[in-house]
């Protein structure tokens, strides 16, 4: 079929749409028909920059296959930015002209500040028009009152090279934002609060929402469209129709987001288990889905829950996480690319939930309990368009060739990949017991009952987020010990290890002790849930008493164990000493990585290491654990220096000789999503 397209000619006054429908032609498919349509819109950001948008016009029952050219750039008239996104029948209306969303989610704090330009281009490569991203409050206030905006956290920065790039944006700030992210994205400290309701009108939880809005939304104002940004919608909270707490609670963070500036499109984004209580009045409905199977909600549902407004899948999920234990869930290219034809064809604008997953740097994860407790992996790659390290797969090709076939201008070349490296085996050559490393980490905590971590009297009183928490105290006698720990406690009788306490193992026999002895649990945060309806019980640590035999232990001294980067300046170089033979666990293990001058990407694989954390250069590059299904950690070449850069292992149970470094990942035993 061929297609044409009509350029805006010079001097044209104004840039007036001189767009008309220059052909159409009906294709003959399999006993129907389908009517397509070229259709050429002068649409693309300005201000400092300039940013493509694109606008078919597509009828309801015609299903039309719109053909888009974002090549041009935006007319004259356009640069007031009166109007913004507006949901006009049907359609969605940028200004005065017929605008398609193709997003793509890609989260700034789930990659190396380093590549968000590779990560972006290679969007835009693909044929999208829209960035979408969330925004995690708990890493933005990590302590009640003090925000951190700056570095891989620099939300405005990241915002500003879309637009550098030509990309609208689609912010997602919450408060919550599920996302895969330790509760939700919500800060832990909330959780000090005994009668905390998350995600309501309880007072403890808005007054802290306000003053988090109060500072993050000042950021976001300027960043609007008709300010001269790139942010032409913004999603109120996140899916709280499979939540629905209280019907104040969605008119409330609305109202909030207005108060304080918001004047783009509002929207809303529910599965399809939240949509019939997740409208809000005002705030136009969207839907996420992965199935071909759910496409009837958005004629079915969305009409009769709101009129004839715009249709558009908010997320389409384009894979799966993983969590620990299970296999690495996979969604076939050909599966994707026939859903989001799909998608398009039913008249909706759509967003790749993700285009490029990124990693869980840290102790970041969240987790999922419904019948039973699984927290996420490391790796959020998610399967996505983009691989964790941004490299491209079958789904980006077939995609770009989609939605290049009816753009009107060629796309832009994707970039070329980022090189891999395969470094020289690491072998740790030094050591440093966790019991010898108590002495270097001040007085512990002094405490009658355990005290969960949250309630820590740590960081300024806003408790402990992430880590592990170290429980002492002294028996005199065996017996049965029994407690609730969340989410994982090793149980040491002095030194030695005799089993764990979780969520499926409550009670662990202590064997026959000699005099007084040391009784230690090192509990470990999982990850908090991010989805469901037991945020509320989210908090870590031993909870409430630890019994033998029945009767309460007292007298605790408990080390907060957060391994920031502060904790381990406290281990200066006479502190470590050569690994012996057989050493005593949990331990920490120090060694060197030596890169060459052109530091690139690798993915190191600790075969034979059991459960820890690696650091690199200071650096929580997140957990690892044989139990599958990841088995590399994607260590990004932006964080390596030239020369010999510092590797630090925590390990919970027993070392391997080696750490090895791999040009490509092993993400685990794959598993198609059913």
């Amino acid at each position: 079929m061929s297609t044409w397209a009509i350029r805006r000619q010079p001097g044209r006054r104004l840039g007036l749409l001189a767009l008309v429908v220059l052909s159409f032609l009906v294709l003959r498919s399999t006993h129907t028909f389908r009517l397509k349509i070229v259709f050429v819109l002068f649409l693309t950001a300005t201000s400092a920059c300039s940013s493509p948008a694109v606008g078919p016009m597509s009828g309801a029952e015609e299903r039309l296959r719109p053909r888009l050219d974002w090549h041009n750039l935006i007319p004259p008239w356009l640069r007031h930015r009166q109007l913004g996104l507006q949901a006009k029948g049907q359609n969605f209306m940028l200004e005065s002209s017929t605008f398609w969303i193709f997003g793509g989610s890609v989260h700034y704090f789930r990659v190396p500040r380093q590549y968000w330009r590779d990560r972006l281009l290679k969007l835009k490569a693909c044929g999208l028009n829209t960035l979408t991203t969330y925004v995690p409050w708990n890493l933005h206030e990590p302590e009640r009152g003090k925000f951190d905006f700056s570095g891989n956290l620099d939300l405005e920065a990241f915002i500003w090279m879309a637009a550098e790039l030509g990309l609208w944006v689609i912010l997602r700030p919450g408060p919550y934002i599920c996302s895969e992210i330790d509760l939700g994205g919500l800060p832990s400290w909330l959780l000090q609060d005994p009668d905390m309701k998350l995600r309501t009108t309880y007072k403890g939880f808005t007054e802290a929402v306000d003053l988090y809005f109060d500072h993050l939304i000042a950021r976001v104002v300027p960043l609007q469209y008709k300010l001269g940004g790139p942010i032409i919608a913004v999603q109120v909270e996140n899916e709280y129709g499979s939540y629905n707490k209280d019907p104040a609670y969605m008119p409330y963070i609305k109202k909030a987001l207005e108060d304080r500036g918001i004047v783009e499109l509002l929207l809303t984004s529910d599965n399809k288990d939240g949509l019939s209580k997740g409208v809000v009045q005002g705030v136009l409905a969207t839907i996420n889905l992965q199935s071909q199977h759910e496409l009837h909600l958005l004629t079915t549902f969305l009409l009769n829950a709101q009129g004839i407004q715009p249709k558009m899948v908010m997320e389409y999920w384009t894979g799966w996480f993983d969590s620990w234990g299970g296999p690495h869930n996979i969604l076939d290219s050909s599966e994707v690319l026939k859903t989001v034809s799909a998608i398009i064809d039913a008249g909706s604008s759509v967003n790749l939930y993700m285009f490029h997953g990124g990693t869980n740097f840290g102790f970041i994860n969240g987790a999922m309990h419904f019948n039973e407790y699984k927290s996420d992996v490391t790796s959020y790659d998610y399967d996505a368009v983009l691989t964790e390290a941004g490299d491209y797969t079958a789904k980006y090709f077939k995609l770009r060739d989609f939605f290049g076939s009816f753009s009107g201008a060629p796309l832009p070349s994707p970039p070329d990949l980022l090189p891999k490296t395969a470094y020289e085996p690491l072998m740790p050559a030094f050591y440093l017991s966790l019991w010898d490393a108590l002495k270097y980490m001040g007085k512990p905590i002094k405490s009658e009952n355990p005290v969960n971590m949250e309630n820590l009297p740590v960081n300024d009183g806003n408790g402990q987020s992430f880590g592990y928490t170290l429980y002492e105290t002294t028996i005199a006698s065996s017996g049965v010990l029994s407690g609730l720990v969340r989410d994982r406690g090793q149980v040491f009788v002095n030194t030695v290890s005799i089993g764990y306490l979780d969520y499926n193992k409550k009670k662990i026999d202590i064997p026959l002790v000699q005099g007084y002895t040391v009784l230690r649990i090192l509990v470990e945060n999982r990850g908090r849930v991010n989805y469901g309806e037991n945020i509320n019980d989210q908090r870590k640590g031993l909870i409430g008493d630890l019994y033998l035999d029945g009767s309460p232990l007292k007298n605790f001294r408990i080390y907060s164990l957060d391994m920031k980067k502060s904790f381990f300046q406290r281990f200066t170089i006479n502190k470590w000493s050569t690994v012996p033979e057989v050493p005593t666990f949990p331990a920490f293990f120090l060694g060197g990585l030596s890169v060459g001058p052109s530091p690139s990407d690798t993915f190191l694989k600790l075969e034979g290491w059991e459960k820890g954390v690696v650091f690199i250069n200071g650096l929580n590059l997140g957990r690892y654990w044989n139990i599958g299904p990841q088995e590399t950690l994607y260590l990004p070449g932006a964080w390596l220096d030239p020369g010999i850069n510092q590797v630090i292992v925590f390990e919970e149970k027993m070392a391997g000789p080696v750490i090895q470094s791999m040009e490509t990942p092993h993400l685990g035993r794959n598993q198609y999503i059913n």
